[in-house]
C-alpha cells in the first residue's frame, strides 16, 4: 500500500484536533512551502527524515527505446532525496 496525501490529511486529522479541511488546508500549505523552496534552488532539510535537493543534470545522449533512435536529452533539473542517518538507522533495524 502507498501513503497518499489523503492517508496523511486523515491522519492528521484523527490524532489532532483539526477537521479534515483543516488538515488538508495544512497538508497543502506545507507542500507549497517545500515546492517553492525546491524552484528557488534552496534546499529542504527535515531533521531527523531527510534531504531534498535539486540537482542540474547536463545534457546528454539517449535513445528512443521504441524506435531505438539517438538523441540528444536536453539538461534538466531533478529532485534528489538524502534520507537522515537517524531514518535509516531505524529502517535497518532487526
Amino acid at each position: 500500500m502507498n501513503l497518499t496525501k489523503a492517508n496523511i490529511v486523515e491522519s492528521i486529522a484523527t490524532k489532532t484536533d483539526f477537521t479534515g479541511k483543516q488538515a488538508g488546508e495544512t497538508v497543502e500549505f506545507l507542500l507549497e512551502i517545500v515546492k517553492r523552496a525546491l524552484e528557488t534552488g534552496e534546499d529542504v532539510l527535515i531533521s531527523g527524515f531527510g534531504k531534498f535537493c535539486i540537482k542540474e543534470k547536463k545534457e546528454r545522449k539517449g535513445r528512443n527505446p521504441a524506435t531505438g533512435d539517438h538523441l540528444m536529452l536536453k539538461p534538466r533539473k531533478v529532485v534528489t532525496f538524502r534520507c537522515s542517518r537517524k531514518l535509516r538507522e531505524e529502517l535497518n533495524r532487526t
